[in-house]
């Protein structure tokens, strides 16, 4: 333990690999090599393979589900969304690639894909749409962007921005005051919504709208579609600027997008016009959804002012949401942070663990009650929870942040420095590196710089 070595995970790509991709300089002597784009059939630099997309897809999409409060429980609603996904998928130009389709408990307006082929879809988009051809159409998008390869592109090219770890938001103040916490934010508890989303260019949107169109043209869907989810996007923004603000972060929005789509449909679709939106399948699939649209719409609100750290004002919000919805893990969540940004980490505990009952197979939950327990100086139960987050989901360095932090305030002096470490190899600098590098060097594991 006398010097912090970098460890390659099982993948041969841990998170510290993966941000090292954004710079093709590094490692266009090792990986650089020609490629053929499987949409264009044009040669290109590629430094991905395709079993590296999906190596870094399964190593990173379940840390975005997660933060997104984990696939929606309505089963009926994710087969819908498989079926239908895997309709377009096989009339795509990447048809063998391991697609996975979910509807995740998220409130905020977006869709994504990962390398590989996970594509998440927020529920807070599935209550905006009309019907199967919007749907259809935000599905093709998000499969263009898989088959086109964008991020493995913009990988290549060291230019994917944002895809990192957000710092835990646990701090300790001083080491005479090590049950100090940092006020409760957003992001607690786990990754900040759309930390590893790739964030595309308008030539990126403008191809992947061009594919959705086509792979729902195929099979046998109404690509104009496309032109009412635009028109949908472009209203929520002045709607809802807070809930979709990630969406256009990550897809950039126009109304140039929506009048190329209408041109589309124009020249290319013209006798595709009349073809069937089936919105009645969509409005039954989506039954349980508009079940829970009232509470969703107070979360948003709290969301919103949590998200400006007005705690107090946020706690209306989610009271009326969960007397509208009592057992819904995302506002039983949302309850129990912003509990805690209110200094009421009783409180706080106490709607993590109902939403650990809620929910026992998401991990979220168990990183924030360990968290407010953490408060309350619950160290040993703190630590096991974070270890029990670990197993669920493995490789989020802030599990590996909060277990020293637990340990080094049962006085396990040993163990909470191989946590650092640990923690350490998965980050370099960023997030808690300098309490952790701190720490390391007080206990004379690392030398002074």
């Amino acid at each position: 333990m006398n010097r912090v070595q970098c460890r390659r995970g099982r993948t041969g790509l841990n998170r510290r690999d993966f941000l090292a991709l954004m710079s093709a300089s590094a490692l266009s002597f090792t990986l650089g090599g020609c490629a053929v784009n499987p949409v264009t059939g044009r040669r290109e630099l590629m430094l991905l393979s395709e079993d590296q997309e999906v190596a870094i897809d399964r190593e990173h999409a379940p840390h975005q589900l997660s933060a997104d409060f984990g696939v929606s429980q309505d089963e009926e609603l994710n087969d819908y969304i498989a079926s239908l996904g895997q309709e377009l998928a096989v009339r795509s130009h990447r048809a063998g690639m391991p697609y996975s389709f979910q509807v995740v408990n998220a409130n905020y307006i977006n869709a994504y894909a990962f390398p590989g082929g996970t594509i998440g879809i927020t529920r807070g988009i599935m209550l905006e749409m009309n019907d199967e051809a919007e749907l259809a159409a935000l599905l093709g998008h998000e499969i263009g962007h898989v088959n086109a390869r964008h991020a493995a592109q913009r990988m290549t090219r060291g230019m994917i921005a944002q895809l990192t770890v957000a710092g835990a938001t646990v701090a300790v103040a001083t080491s005479e005051d090590r049950q100090g916490l940092a006020p409760l934010v957003q992001t607690l508890g786990g990754l900040s919504a759309g930390a590893l989303l790739a964030h595309y260019s308008r030539e990126n949107e403008r191809e992947a709208d061009d594919l959705g169109m086509e792979y729902a043209s195929r099979a046998g869907q109404n690509p104009a579609g496309m032109v009412d989810l635009h028109r949908m996007l472009l209203e929520q923004s002045k709607r809802k600027p807070s809930a979709i603000e990630l969406m256009f972060s990550t897809h950039p929005m126009s109304s140039e997008r929506m009048e190329r789509a209408e041109r589309m449909m124009e020249q290319r679709y013209r006798s595709q016009h009349e073809r069937s939106r089936h919105d009645e399948r969509y409005q039954a699939s989506i039954a349980g959804l508009r079940r829970l649209a009232p509470a969703i719409k107070e979360q948003q609100e709290g969301e919103r002012e949590m998200g400006r750290e007005k705690f107090a004002q946020a706690e209306p919000y989610f009271q009326k949401a969960l007397q509208l919805a009592p057992t819904d893990y995302t506002g039983l969540v949302l309850m129990s942070r912003c509990q805690y940004g209110l200094g009421k980490k009783e409180e706080a505990v106490r709607f993590a663990d109902l939403a650990r009952e809620t929910y026992p197979g998401e991990a979220q939950a168990l990183q924030v009650a360990g968290i407010a327990r953490l408060g309350l100086g619950n160290n040993e139960v703190a630590y096991q929870h974070f270890t029990a987050y670990d197993e669920l989901l493995p490789g989020n360095p802030n599990s590996n942040f909060l277990k020293g932090v637990s340990l080094e305030n049962m006085g396990r002096r040993q163990d909470a420095a191989q946590e650092y470490v640990e923690y350490l190899q998965m980050v370099g600098e960023g997030g808690q590196s300098a309490y952790a590098r701190q720490r390391l060097t007080e206990w004379g594991v690392l030398e002074k710089r």
